[in-house]
């Protein structure tokens, strides 16, 4: 079989590389089913194998794939790794890679069994499971999570780049195709949007059969569908669950809990459909609970359930950003000072923060009696009441950029494009 050419994730790779021959801590690639999880730790053993590690060193188990598929026991799976294993130069490392680890029951104590024999294992999971606190517990808090996202739009454009795909002269068009489409990877290699259509939507049905229909946890599958529904489709909306409870309490046997909707949202959190943005009051220091935003992982989970092709910039915006900053490594929250909001919050891992306003554009026609633009100053405001000497930002699709009051105004396309840290 001819081994397929990879489009290489370098946004992903980099964050790994310093722990390729780590063999006291487990490396766990967690997404969204069909991110490319499997393609980057295929990245991985090629990177290993230009470097000089023998191939009979590398062992790769794909637990969806034949001919491991069936593998669902600690048992069956150490046997394969145990034949594998006679292969293998004992006096090197020995790299382990396995594919969607959660099929097999009590993986843990396997995985860290063979830590202590000299692996550098790398593992994938789809769902929420490996974040759980179960698995800090029996894996003895020796792992490092990295989250994969789908495509952002920089690795959109060089994956249609490196198939060889038509790429427009005019950036903004492939914005907006990246928004319909979504960052499926695989989706990239299909030409008409249709079949890039088709693709998601097999996709997005793959992770409600195997991630959310078996769920057990799920005990009232009707209040759940319409709870998924409409979170899908108020995607980037302040979520009220006080009023979601008594919106949702007519086709429910009685009064909807809040602790119901919250474990449901957890359980679409998990399968990695949704991400939860809490607000954070700057006033106060305080989180605020009750007021999250829920964002989609990926756009696809939108366009590809709705017949309306209509882009609604605002939500559609600050999805795509919530998400490349979340790429990025930044913690997000949401702002208020008093009773203006800002966007978003942005916290790198140095304790740096940066404040972050998103929308479509600055410019129309409207004007206050004193003759100032009513949307550069409203989309301005809350940043401008902030009086800390952190960055502060304002995102637009505006090809004419201006600053004012110390604020960066960027173009979103360009910026996205250019992979630019904020």
């Amino acid at each position: 079989m001819v081994k397929q050419k990879l489009y290489k994730r370098e946004m992903y790779l980099k964050k790994i590389r310093g722990f390729y021959d780590e063999t006291e801590i487990i490396k766990v690639l967690i997404g969204v089913r069909r991110c490319g999880k499997s393609s980057i730790m295929r990245m991985i053993a090629d990177e290993l194998i230009e470097r000089g590690v023998d191939r009979k060193n590398i062992i790769f188990i794909s637990l969806d794939l034949r001919p491991h598929k069936k593998i669902r026991t600690t048992d069956a799976l150490e046997n394969v790794i145990d034949l594998k294993s006679e292969q293998c130069d004992r006096d090197s490392i020995k790299y382990l890679f396995i594919d969607e680890i959660q099929n097999v029951v009590g993986f843990e104590e396997t995985i860290n069994a063979l830590r202590e024999e000299g692996f550098s294992i790398f593992i994938t999971g789809s769902n929420g499971y490996l974040l759980s606190g179960e698995l800090a517990t029996k894996l003895t808090g020796r792992y490092i999570e990295f989250e994969i996202s789908t495509l952002s739009f920089s690795e959109y454009l060089g994956m249609k780049a490196f198939l060889g795909k038509e790429i427009s002269v005019h950036l903004e068009n492939e914005f907006v195709s990246y928004i319909r489409e979504g960052g499926f990877p695989y989706a990239v290699r299909f030409d008409s949007y249709e079949d890039k259509h088709s693709y998601t939507e097999s996709v997005i049905d793959e992770i409600y059969e195997k991630d959310i229909r078996r769920n057990k946890k799920i005990r009232h599958k009707q209040l759940f569908n319409k709870l998924m529904v409409y979170i899908i489709n108020n995607f980037g909306a302040t979520t009220s669950i006080s009023r979601l409870c008594r919106a949702l309490s007519d086709i429910s046997d009685g009064p909807v809990r809040k602790e119901t909707l919250y474990n449901y949202l957890s359980i679409l959190e998990n399968a990695r459909i949704i991400s939860r943005c809490n607000r954070f009051d700057m006033k106060s220091r305080k989180s605020l609970n009750g007021e999250e935003k829920y964002y989609l992982t990926d756009l696809a989970f939108y366009y590809s359930k709705n017949t309306d092709n209509n882009i609604n910039y605002g939500p559609a915006l600050e999805n795509i950003v919530y998400n490349y900053a979340r790429s990025l490594g930044y913690s997000v929250s949401i702002g208020r000072i008093g009773k203006l909001e800002v966007d978003f919050i942005l916290r790198d891992a140095n304790r740096n923060y940066c404040y972050v306003q998103v929308a479509k554009t600055i410019y129309n026609e409207r004007f206050n009696a004193d003759g100032n633009n009513i949307t550069e100053n409203r989309e301005y405001a809350s940043l401008e009441s902030i009086r800390d000497g952190y960055p502060k930002y304002l995102l637009t699709m505006d090809l004419l950029l201006q600053e004012r009051s110390g604020v960066k105004h960027l173009n979103i396309i360009q910026m996205m494009k250019d992979e630019v840290r904020f």
